[in-house]
């Protein structure tokens, strides 16, 4: 007998109608003869509402520890709720199920509270469960630190939780959402966006980390490494409604045609931080960087170039739109190190992004977005690259400009 975990996120399980919904969904797969764990999200908003709570709180008084495995405590919660609900709902429908927590199962992780990462899951204690017939409900997004403290995996981690609960039961993973799969584009931007039968694991990491939030980065790093297939596919069907829907995300060899471009991702998550003067010799970046990487603000996009004065450099390069202000505070911490004239910040910049595994073995994909940007009279202000992916800074206004055009440009609207 085969084994399924299925994930459901906040909008799936908004309310008690859709939580009844989602136990006829997995009273079909319990019929067609699977082992079930599901997996669920706190209800649609729930997070939210415990965060600011938090907030309200307030900090710890100074000289005591922060308290963010308190918060962790609190913000855990909505799952916890939910997950004992989709429990009773399953058993009012005479079907075996019990709610797991992260401590429970357990989800063993680091003690990183608010953005913890899975260390390891023992699958004995819920394989045995699955064994006897029993449906497993797991709390999303929280696991347990070793010295037996709840920690939560960071927004979005209740997909971790489930490609890493897939992972450690040889299961496939199917993640519900509030769409139908995975798209070509975000489709309330182009009405002609069209949705994918197959992308494969790189393309989603890109797309996931550039802008689309149909899975969580981390989730789809998990399913890459340990080749746990996942399906994407929609919550709002009863059993047996739409067959053959959802996106398969697998591996790049399943996927018999090639696209070059399977994708446009953007993100408005962005700020540009431009440094003027900077000292053109070895050391300086190293001294930027590295003050940037011990605050954990993460960098982006980066270019330098020559300035008019010799042996002087300008730089740009982009942090989330939160981190921007202690980006600007972190790199003038080290202006008396390094020795440049200025920074400025602007946060009103997108980012838009072509992802596609085709571009490994084709020509011209950038000149094709350049002439595709430049005909709307889109700007390029910055541009990064990898072996998939290419990516562009803009200005804001511009965002859906930008991406209606390169959809169109590449074909995505024939798929």
């Amino acid at each position: 007998m085969s084994r399924l975990v299925m994930k459901f996120g906040g909008t799936s399980v908004a309310d008690l109608e859709r939580i009844r919904r989602v136990g006829r969904l997995v009273a079909a797969e319990v019929a067609a003869g699977h082992q079930v764990a599901v997996v669920v999200s706190a209800m649609a908003g729930k997070t939210n509402e415990l965060v600011a709570w938090t907030d309200g709180a307030g900090p710890a008084a100074e000289g005591l520890p922060p308290s963010d495995d308190e918060y962790d405590v609190v913000v855990a919660s909505g799952e916890q709720v939910t997950a004992g609900l989709l429990a009773m709902t399953l058993r009012n429908m005479d079907l075996p199920a019990r709610s797991w927590m992260g401590w429970q199962i357990p989800i063993i992780a680091d003690d990183a509270h608010g953005k913890a990462r899975i260390d390891d899951i023992p699958p004995e204690k819920l394989g045995a469960a699955l064994d006897a017939g029993e449906i497993a409900v797991i709390a999303g997004f929280q696991g347990v630190t070793r010295d037996n403290r709840i920690a939560t995996l960071g927004r979005g981690g209740s997909d971790t939780s489930a490609v890493a609960i897939a992972a450690a039961l040889g299961a496939a993973c199917d993640i519900y959402t509030d769409v139908d799969g995975v798209y070509t584009t975000d489709p309330r931007i182009e009405q002609k966006a069209r949705k994918l039968a197959k992308v494969s694991y790189e393309e989603m990491l890109e797309m996931a980390s550039l802008g689309a939030k149909v899975l969580q980065t981390r989730s789809v790093e998990l399913a890459m490494a340990y080749h746990v297939p996942v399906r994407v596919l929609s919550s709002f069907v009863e059993p047996g409604e739409a067959p053959g829907q959802g996106t398969i995300v697998c591996d790049e060899e399943e996927i018999v045609e090639k696209r070059i471009v399977s994708g446009v991702a953007y993100s408005r998550d962005e700020a540009k931080i431009s440094l003027f003067g900077l000292p053109d010799h070895p050391g300086v970046s190293s001294t930027i960087f590295g003050a940037l990487a011990d605050a954990n603000v993460n960098v982006d996009m980066i270019v330098q170039s020559k300035a008019r004065a010799a042996d002087v450099a300008n730089m740009e390069f982009t942090v989330g739109k939160r981190d921007a202000q202690r980006a600007v505070e972190i790199v003038r911490s080290v202006q008396g190190q390094v020795g440049f004239e200025g920074v400025a910040v602007n946060d009103d910049v997108a980012k838009v992004s072509v992802i596609g595994v085709g571009m490994r073995s084709h020509t011209g994909v950038a000149k094709l977005m350049f002439e595709a940007l430049a005909s709307k009279g889109v700007n390029i202000q910055v541009i990064s690259t990898s072996e998939i992916k290419i990516s562009v800074l803009i200005d804001a206004a511009y965002t859906e400009l930008a991406v209606r055009a390169l959809h169109a440009a590449y074909g995505l609207d024939q798929l």
